[in-house]
């Protein structure tokens, strides 16, 4: 009895807290200032030339994607939500064929440890690599919180069709894709 009423109190003490803290101190909703010099495109404007490394020692060039719709998918081996999202976005991609939305998984993360992961957890669309920075392709393309996964969605033509910050449901990802049909 005497242990409940003391993970009782701890809770309540813990709870209060948290609502003190949320009314004394904001946290900022905006996006941060892109780093000095650095274009960030934005939805409606055309990507720019970007390449990545794949695990097979070639490169992936965005202009070479351009024809079909792609979506560019930014993940890490130690992202929970990520990790959560590939069988999601392995089956999207399955169910793409020839003629969909093509998937680009983008690991911020080092190779030996996204070789690792992968081998455990195959997926079935290319995957490149990026090592994480300030201004790492992801920010470039609208990731100004840094956060992961992060999505965007590009057109036939090279021209950002939206964002996303969070990982997606087989529902979720299927609506938001929609945006490549019209």
């Amino acid at each position: 009895m005497r242990n409940t009423l003391i993970l009782l109190l701890i809770a309540l003490f813990g709870g209060l807290s948290g609502l003190w803290v949320g009314r004394h101190f904001s946290v900022p909703t905006a996006a941060p200032a892109a780093p000095p010099g650095l274009t960030v495109v934005g939805v409606g404007e055309r990507l720019p030339a970007l390449s990545w490394p794949q695990l097979d020692g070639n490169r992936v060039e965005l202009a070479a994607l351009r024809g079909r719709p792609l979506l560019i998918n930014y993940w890490a081996s130690w992202c929970g939500p990520c990790i959560q999202e590939m069988p999601v976005l392995d089956a999207f991609a399955t169910s793409q064929g020839e003629q969909g939305i093509r998937v680009l998984g983008v690991a911020l993360d080092n190779e030996a440890d996204v070789r690792a992961f992968l081998g455990k957890r195959p997926v079935n669309y290319a995957i490149a690599l990026e090592p994480p920075s300030g201004d790492d392709s992801s920010v470039r393309l609208g990731n100004r919180h840094s956060v992961l996964p992060f999505s965007v969605l590009i057109d036939a033509d090279g021209q950002v069709l939206a964002h996303k910050e969070g990982s997606f449901s087989h529902k979720a990802l299927a609506q938001w894709t929609s945006q490549a049909a019209r």
